[in-house]
Order: C-alpha cells, then sequence, then structure tokens
C-alpha cells in the first residue's frame, strides 16, 4: 500500500503497478462481500422455487457493479488515487457512472422481492421504503439530475476536494457520494426496478441528453484552470515523476471524453429499452386485438 506524503514513499506510476499495488480498506472489502453474497443467496432461493433469474441481472451486478468499485477502490487506482488526479478522476467517473448503471441493471429490488416472504417484515419495510416521501423526494428526476450534473463542480471548485486528501472520513465520504447519486440518477432511468422517480421513455433520453454538455464543460473547465486544484497537497509530493498541473489537465480531459462516451452508451441502452417496451406494447394490443376477433367471430357474440 502506498502512502502518499513524500516523494520517497511514492513509487513512480507504471501500468503494472495497477497490479502489484494496492489500498485495501476491510470495511469496503467486507461490504462488497456481504452484497454479493445476499445477491446470489437470493438468485438460489429463486431457483429453488423453480423460478428463473438472469444471468446477465447477475452479471451486471457482481461483474459490472461490485467488480467494478472492488478494482477502483481496493486496488491500484485506490493506491495513487491521492497522488495523480487523472487516476482520481477514473475513480470518480467509475463510481459516478459505470458501478451505479450495472448496479441498476442487477435489478436488486425485483429480485429482494420475488424473494422475500411476501407477509415478511423485510419485505413491507422495503415497500415502506420506496414509497416513503423522502425516496419519493429524492427520486424526483430533477433532483437526481441537480446532485448529479453540479455536485462535480462544488467539488473540484470548493474547498471540498482538498480536505477529501487529508480527511479519510471525508475520502469515504465522497466515495459514497459518487456511488449514492449515480445510483439515484441511473436507477429511474435504466434500471429494471420499480422505484419512484420513473419517467416516460422520450424525458429519460431528456434528460441523458442534458447531461452531456455539463460533462463537457466541467471536464474542459479543469483542463484550462490556471490555479491548480488542491495545490498544497500535490505540490507537497514534491513529485520528480508527475507534474501536477499535466495530472490535471488529463484528469480533465478523462472527464470530458468518458463522460460523453459513458452518456452516449446510455443514450444507446435508453433507446433500446424503449424500442422494446414499444415491442411490448404493440404485442398486448395485438393480442387484445385479437381477442375482440375472436369474441366477435363467435355465433353467440
Amino acid at each position: 500500500m502506498i502512502v502518499a506524503g513524500a516523494a520517497e514513499s511514492v513509487p513512480p506510476f507504471t501500468a503494472l503497478r495497477l497490479v502489484t499495488e494496492s489500498s485495501f480498506d476491510p470495511v469496503v472489502g467486507t461490504l462488497l462481500v456481504v452484497a454479493a453474497g445476499l445477491y446470489l443467496w437470493a438468485v438460489h432461493v429463486l431457483k429453488l422455487r423453480g423460478h428463473d433469474w438472469s444471468n446477465a441481472r447477475t452479471a451486471a451486478w457482481l461483474v459490472g457493479g461490485l467488480g467494478s468499485i472492488a478494482v477502483v477502490t481496493l486496488g491500484g487506482i485506490s493506491a495513487y488515487e491521492d497522488t495523480l488526479f487523472s487516476l482520481h478522476m477514473v475513480q470518480h467517473m467509475v463510481l459516478s457512472m459505470v458501478a451505479p448503471v450495472f448496479l441498476a441493471l442487477g435489478a436488486p429490488i425485483t429480485l429482494a422481492l420475488r424473494t422475500l416472504p411476501p407477509r415478511g417484515a423485510t419485505r413491507r419495510g422495503l415497500l415502506a421504503t420506496l414509497h416513503s416521501r423522502v425516496v419519493r423526494l429524492l427520486t424526483f428526476p430533477l433532483i437526481p439530475f441537480l446532485l448529479f450534473v453540479a455536485s462535480p463542480f462544488a467539488l473540484y471548485f470548493s474547498g471540498w476536494f482538498p480536505a477529501t486528501l487529508d480527511n479519510p472520513w471525508l475520502h469515504e465520504a465522497m466515495h459514497l457520494h459518487f456511488l449514492l447519486v449515480g445510483c439515484l440518477f441511473f436507477w429511474p432511468l435504466v434500471g429494471l426496478d420499480p422505484v419512484p422517480g420513473r419517467v416516460g421513455h422520450p424525458l429519460r433520453m431528456l434528460i441523458l441528453i442534458g447531461t452531456l454538455p455539463l460533462h463537457a464543460i466541467l471536464g474542459l473547465t479543469i483542463m484550462n484552470e490556471r490555479m491548480l486544484i488542491a495545490a498544497d497537497h500535490y505540490l507537497a509530493l514534491n513529485l520528480a515523476w508527475s507534474d501536477p498541473f499535466s495530472e490535471q489537465r488529463v484528469g480533465g480531459g478523462l472527464l470530458w471524453a468518458s463522460g460523453d462516451l459513458v452518456g452516449l452508451i446510455m443514450l444507446g441502452v435508453a433507446a433500446y429499452q424503449w424500442m422494446r417496451a414499444s415491442e411490448r406494447e404493440a404485442a398486448r394490443e395485438d393480442r387484445h386485438l385479437d381477442r375482440l376477433e375472436a369474441r366477435q367471430a363467435r355465433p353467440d357474440g
């Protein structure tokens, strides 16, 4: 594990160090194992009852969701996140835009509702939470959108980000913030669960389109910022092998490029879901018309 704070304590970054270095957090590691175990247990219970569960959903939860969180919080990226702004930005994008999407596609709420006893206290508590005023407020489309697009500006252009580099509790809170805000934003848009805040497919497309220029603006602003973000922290490292100003430009470029790329992919996912929903609606309408024609064709009809 790398201990930042002095040049001699931070070995030069290489691609190999993404594998050889680690920054294992027992709390995060335990939570990820518990989340994986509960999901697999629920799938097992469901299959014991004779019901099927999509392998794609399981892979989305375990590999795309929990796996991506583990990669950026327990491995080499986490080991250098306080040293290289570019790797912090990779972590930021994965926690806020990649992991939440895969977690949503894993449909854990649907799995829980299908697995938990119908009259059990846990299921009633989950339903009560989903229909609570707090959850309805937090999932009202405008709230997640504002949190998703505005909080990064507040993070990098205030004292919040420098404070997270020196305070481990604030640092973990920042990671949790990225993940929760990403889930609040993406879950109603591309998720499969019956959560509040779901809107029609045209509005989903508009919301996703609205985020694209804002990520580009933030990325370009960071790239062109003359003042070094968290200057006291990065300059104190005094690394001979890394230029903090170059790192800031690279980090802004990563935010710009990856934000647009993930946004375009999400537009494709939303468009595909819209198409599938239209096909299902057309099939239901065809079945309804077939039943009407069958009734009219009866002699006593």
